[in-house]
C-alpha cells in the first residue's frame, strides 16, 4: 500500500480517488454514497473525540470499509492528525489492509485490498516520517502474522530458524541457532525432552541486534510449531490452529527486526526456543521427570503443558546473556483466554515498575495486557511430588487461576536472572478477535508493544 501525506484539504483529492467523510452518527456505521458525481464513503465517528483505542479502530476500519467495497484509492484528512497519531494510523491502514492469501488462487480481478491513500493535513512537517515509520511497523507486524499463519508442515523447528535469518537478511542482526547436540551439549533437558515425540529435530536461535554498547533486552519467544499435545493428545476442537502456537516466537522474530530496520540506538537479544510437541514413539510421558538447564528437574504431570519447558531452559540462558530486562512472549494457556477473553493479552511479573512500562506500552501501541498476580501463595500449586517442580498443579488447586500457574512456573526459573522479568501470555491474542477490523488468522501480537518496550527501555 501507498500511503502519501498531501497538504490541504480531501477536497482537493483527484478524480479517481474515493473520499473518506466522517459524520456525527453512531461509531462504527458505514455507508458508501456518491455525492455531486463523487463517491463517497462515509464513516460515522459520534460526537465526541474518539479515544486512542477508537482511533485504531477507526484507521481499521476505513481500510476494510474500502476493501468491502473493492476501492483501490481513498483519499481522507484525520482528525487533530499529529505525528504521533500519524504513526498509528499508518501502522493500522497496513494491519487493516493484510489478508493470507499465500494458499488461495488469485482470482482475475486481483485481491480486494487498498493500494493508495492519500492522507491530507494542514502541514506536512514530520508527518511523511511519521507515515512512513508507521508503515514499517505495521508490514513488521503483518510478516508476523504471515510466519504464524503458516501451516505447521511448512513450518517446522529448522524452517522457523530460517524464517528468523531470513527476516534480517541485510541488516545488522546476527543469528546463530544451535542444534539438538549442542543443547545436550549445554543441558537443555526440558526442550530436548518435549521434541522427543518428532522426527523434527528442535532448534534454538538466538538473534542479536547490536545498537548500543548496553546490557542487552533480551526478548524470549515460544516456538512450538505444531502443538497436539502429546500424549495428552487434545481434543479435536483444540487442535486446529496449533500451528500458530509459535506466535511468540514470530512476535520476537519481527520485534529485533524492526528495532534493526528502525536503527534503535537498543541492544536487543531474541532467544527463540523452537520444537514440535507430538505424541511419536519416543515422546516424553506424563510421570516422566526432566532436568532442566538450570539444574532443576520437572515432573511431567501433562505433556501438554510443553511451553513452559521450553521457555525455562531459555530463561536460564538468558542470564549468561547478562541482561538488563528479559519478557517472555507465549501462547501458553487457554486459561488466560477464560480469564481475559479476547483482547488483552495476560501480564505476570514480581516487578511493579515493570509492570507498568509493559503495561503503558501496552495501550500506548494497540497491544492490551492485564497483569494477573504472581504472589508466593500459588507457588505450593507447581511442588513436585518426585522433582523440584511439576509442570501443572495437581490436586484441589489444580483446577483454578491456570494462567498465573503457568506464570509461577517460569518464576522458578526467571528469579535467578538477577534483573526484571516479565511473562506475556498471548494466548487470548493468538487470533484476530470480532470486530477489530482484522481479517481472520493471526493477529500479530505483541510485536508493537515489544518494539514501544525496546524503543522506550531506560534502566
Amino acid at each position: 500500500m501507498k500511503i502519501v501525506a498531501k497538504q490541504g484539504s480531501c477536497a482537493d483529492a483527484p478524480a479517481g480517488y474515493v473520499r473518506v467523510a466522517f459524520t456525527d452518527k453512531p461509531k462504527g456505521t458505514k455507508r458508501f454514497v456518491e455525492k455531486n458525481g463523487i463517491e463517497t464513503l462515509e464513516i460515522g465517528i459520534g460526537t465526541e473525540a474518539a479515544t486512542h483505542r477508537q482511533f485504531i479502530i477507526l484507521c481499521r476500519s476505513i481500510i476494510a470499509t474500502a476493501k468491502a467495497h473493492k476501492v483501490k484509492k481513498i483519499a481522507l484528512e484525520l482528525p487533530d492528525l499529529t505525528d504521533e497519531r500519524a504513526q498509528i494510523a499508518a501502522e493500522n491502514f497496513e494491519m487493516a489492509n493484510y489478508e493470507f492469501n499465500h494458499f488461495k488462487t488469485k482470482p482475475k480481478e486481483g485481491w480486494a485490498e487498498v493500494e493508495e491513500v492519500l492522507l491530507y493535513c494542514s502541514s506536512l512537517k514530520s508527518i511523511e516520517a511519521a507515515i512512513k515509520k508507521g508503515q514499517e511497523i505495521g508490514k513488521g507486524v503483518n510478516a508476523c502474522r504471515t510466519l504464524a499463519n503458516t501451516p505447521g508442515g511448512d513450518i517446522t523447528p529448522s524452517t522457523l530458524a530460517k524464517a528468523a535469518k531470513e527476516a534480517v537478511k541485510g541488516l545488522p542482526v546476527k543469528v546463530t541457532t544451535l542444534g539438538e547436540k549442542e543443547m545436550a551439549k549445554l543441558g537443555m533437558g526440558a526442550l530436548l525432552g518435549v521434541a522427543k515425540g518428532s522426527s523434527e529435530k528442535p532448534t534454538f536461535t538466538i538473534m542479536e541486534y547490536n545498537g548500543s554498547k548496553d546490557a542487552p533486552i533480551v526478548l524470549v519467544g515460544k516456538g512450538v510449531t505444531f502443538d497436539s499435545g502429546g500424549l495428552n493428545l487434545k481434543p479435536s476442537n483444540g487442535i486446529y490452529e496449533m500451528h500458530m502456537d509459535m506466535s511468540g516466537a514470530a512476535s520476537v522474530i519481527h520485534a529485533v527486526t524492526l528495532a534493526a530496520k528502525l536503527k534503535l540506538k537498543k541492544h536487543v537479544i531474541g532467544l527463540v526456543p523452537a520444537v514440535e510437541n507430538m505424541p511419536g514413539n519416543n515422546a516424553y510421558r506424563p510421570g516422566d521427570v526432566l532436568k532442566s538447564l538450570s539444574g532443576k528437574t520437572i515432573e511431567v504431570i501433562n505433556t501438554d503443558a510443553e511451553g513452559r519447558l521450553i521457555l525455562a531452559d531459555a530463561l536460564t540462558y538468558a542470564k549468561r546473556l547478562k541482561p538488563a530486562v528479559v519478557l517472555d512472549v507465549a501462547t501458553l494457556t487457554g486459561a488466560a483466554l477464560s480469564a481475559l477473553g479476547l483482547y488483552a493479552s495476560a501480564l505476570l511479573t514480581r516487578d511493579d515498575a515493570l509492570a507498568n512500562r509493559v503495561s503503558v506500552c501496552g495501550e500506548a501501541s494497540g497491544d492490551y495486557v492485564w497483569r494477573l498476580p504472581l504472589w508466593e501463595e500459588y507457588e505450593d500449586l507447581i511442588k513436585g511430588t518426585f522433582a523440584d517442580v511439576a509442570n501443572i498443579a495437581s490436586g484441589a488447586g489444580g483446577r483454578y487461576g491456570g494462567a498465573i500457574e503457568g506464570g509461577v512456573f517460569l518464576w522458578q526459573f526467571a528469579k535467578e536472572l538477577e534483573c526484571p522479568w516479565a511473562h506475556i501470555d498471548i494466548a487470548p491474542r493468538m487470533t484476530a478477535a470480532p470486530k477489530e477490523e482484522l481479517s481472520k488468522g493471526a493477529a500479530g501480537a505483541p510485536v508493537r508493544l515489544l518494539l514501544r518496550f525496546v524503543e522506550q527501555w531506560t534502566k
